[in-house]
């Protein structure tokens, strides 16, 4: 049997997280054309019971830290590089080859690694050849897959090259888990998604979501949420006129959380304001950044 830690790497819009939810075959990480809306590292595992188990890791995209946030943030790829078996590196074939080349060079891997060209059903004239010869003049990957993840083009060929790629072991999870992650978290990365879907640039970038309560009564799952922002003006953007857009995060949020958890929710939001929470250790460590 195989068994092992597959770890995703990417600029923030190379579409990692898009590509873990085609792996896994369920909306494991929520996604946005906005970069920077991974924050955590999340762990997704795929089973074949006698045949393998992946542990696939989704880390946020590689950034030049500004704030504390952003440090705890590029810990998480830190501590993917730490134990990995195999990694994918993955490419927007459409961005800078450069770019991408920087960040590769400079993670100095010590395990075997896969370049995935991604975006290739939407990719301009010329540019996946050009890809595929760029990188197969570099020495950290051991051989290139195409791919398109928001379609799953090819990835079902993937997972057999990873599968390959991988030692011999025992799992190191039950094969019934999805993830080694609690529902709250899913939970509140939902909500969070949808402010990403319904606000402007600003707004989603000094959020975070912190669920209070998660109680399974007899026919229903009674959820209460607090959404962080830094300033009085952001709470009333998202609040809205009569409450018009706090109502919609919560329309949008509730259908994803009762897909994902099976069952009906009644959620409640309410916003608060922490000024500068992204520098506070104390607050960061509330809102699960450890």
């Amino acid at each position: 049997m195989k068994a092992g830690f597959v770890n995703i790497f990417g600029r923030p819009n190379a579409g990692k997280s898009t590509l873990l939810n085609a792996l896994i075959g369920e909306k494991m990480a929520i996604v946005s054309p906005k970069v920077q809306t991974t924050r955590h590292r999340i762990k997704a595992f795929l089973n074949k019971p006698g045949e393998y188990q992946i542990i696939f890791s989704d880390t946020p995209g590689i950034i030049d830290p500004k704030y504390k946030l952003h440090e705890k943030m590029m810990a998480a790829v830190k501590s993917a590089l730490e134990d990995a078996d195999l990694a994918l590196l993955l490419v927007d074939v459409n961005d800078s080859l450069e770019e991408n080349d920087t960040i590769f060079s400079a993670l100095k891997l010590k395990v075997p690694a896969l370049i995935v060209l991604n975006k290739i059903d939407i990719a301009g004239n010329g540019k996946i050849a050009a890809a595929e010869k760029f990188f197969a003049a570099k020495s950290y990957g051991s051989s290139i897959v195409k791919i398109g993840a928001l379609e799953k083009i090819h990835v079902p060929k993937l997972i057999h090259k990873i599968v390959e790629l991988l030692p011999e072991g025992n799992p190191f999870y039950s094969e019934d888990d999805l993830s080694d992650l609690p529902t709250r978290f899913f939970v509140a990365e939902m909500i969070r998604e949808k402010i990403y879907e319904l606000f402007e640039d600003e707004i989603p970038y000094h959020t975070a979501v912190l669920i209070n309560e998660f109680k399974e009564k007899e026919n229903l799952v009674k959820i209460q949420a607090d959404i962080i922002v830094h300033r009085e003006t952001q709470k009333a953007i998202l609040i809205g006129e009569r409450g018009k857009m706090i109502k919609a995060i919560g329309t949008h949020a509730r259908k994803d959380i009762e897909a994902f958890i099976q069952q009906k929710i009644f959620l409640e939001l309410f916003v608060k304001v922490r000024p500068k929470w992204r520098d506070n250790d104390l607050q960061l460590k509330e809102y699960g950044y450890q």
